[in-house]
């Protein structure tokens, strides 16, 4: 598992080598807990382009310190990609980073609805330009999926710093 953070360093690494920028990182988890944090962070230099992570695990700390709004909370519930979208937004600006990593989801084993069933995840990542997110169903139980989600985050983060490179290229 610990290729994927690596990997994540390298390519922040050969970014800055291309560009002369270092892209700063930070997260914002619901979920997981912390969890993507804890693996970005297990890199040696990873302080270099990690800032911060805010577990925003209740609504009341997802409205106020991300700037989700209650509205979407009520309209989409927690567990929604404008959740996610509007975390990840709002932990880019608070943490003033390049990029931020959102998730939040349903572990388990309680939670789960018929139309939001256990293991239902997003993620989002937002940037200056843009922002977007991705949904996953993962079959595990709360171990399992909060594991699983750290997973799907970091791989997002990694494929997006891949774009970021190959149109630096």
């Amino acid at each position: 598992m610990a290729e994927l953070e690596a990997e994540i360093a390298r390519l922040i690494r050969e970014y800055q080598a291309k560009t002369g920028k270092l892209l700063t990182i930070g997260t914002v988890e619901s979920a997981t807990g912390g969890r993507i944090a804890d693996r970005i962070t297990n890199v040696p230099g990873s302080s270099d382009y990690f800032k911060g992570s805010i577990v925003a695990y209740s609504n009341e700390v997802k409205i106020a310190l991300l700037g989700v709004k209650r509205k979407t909370l009520e309209n989409y519930g927690a567990v929604s990609e404008q959740t996610a979208l509007e975390m990840a937004r709002g932990g880019k600006k608070l943490l003033n980073v390049d990029i931020c990593v959102s998730d939040t989801g349903i572990a388990g084993p309680s939670g789960a609805t018929p139309e939001k069933p256990l293991g239902l995840f997003y993620i989002g990542l937002a940037t200056r330009d843009e922002s977007f997110s991705q949904k996953h169903a993962f079959p595990g139980n709360r171990e399992g999926n909060k594991r699983d989600a750290a997973e799907a985050a970091l791989n997002m983060l990694k494929q997006y710093l891949l774009r970021c490179l190959n149109a630096k290229g």
